[in-house]
């Protein structure tokens, strides 16, 4: 692993602007790709999280580069702790299933997307902040239509859940429940 490249993990900030910039830096060097898979989750590296935000703005320009990386992705998203972390990763969880399901680019085998299924039900009724929260839900919701069984669990969660949560949880809550039900 280069450690140039890692130095430069180290260095971003929270402030969109430098995520941005870190992102474009990387939009220019795919060769880097892999390594910053890598570090996305590398639990012994404390600014994991930080690849995760860069990994997460690179989605949404070329969420193709994953697709050879998906067995690793998928495979090690259960292993993230750290809620910033999370947040990247279920919404990159949600960008896969957008276009897995409506855009039929990314292709998703059974196994991955059952692990993107485990995951997003464990960050769901587990401790995550509410944006990934949210971003587990819209995937669950696209995932139950292939899964049968995941509607009925989700809206089980939904209506036990609902009054605990933020109004974003709340708006996000009733907008599937409403399309749950108007599947029925």
């Amino acid at each position: 692993m280069s450690t140039d490249f890692q130095k430069k993990i180290d260095s971003v900030t929270g402030y969109k602007s430098n995520r941005h910039k870190y992102a474009n830096e990387l939009l220019e060097n795919p060769e880097l790709f892999p390594e910053l898979i890598q570090l996305c989750f590398l639990t012994s590296n404390n600014n994991a999280a930080k690849a995760c935000w860069i990994l997460e703005l690179i989605c949404y320009d070329k969420l193709e580069w994953l697709q050879e990386h998906l067995d690793c992705f998928c495979t090690n998203i259960k292993n993230a702790t750290d809620k910033s972390a999370i947040r990247a990763l279920s919404k990159i969880c949600m960008l896969l299933a957008i276009s897995h399901f409506k855009k039929k680019e990314i292709q998703l085998t059974e196994n991955q997307l059952r692990q993107i299924t485990e995951s997003c039900f464990d960050w769901l009724i587990g401790d995550a902040k509410v944006a990934s929260k949210c971003y587990s839900i819209r995937t669950l919701h696209l995932l139950g239509h292939h899964f049968d069984w995941i509607h009925p669990e989700l809206k089980v969660i939904l209506d036990k859940d609902y009054t605990n949560h933020s109004a974003a949880y709340k708006a996000v809550g009733r907008e599937i429940l409403k399309k749950i039900n108007k599947q029925k």
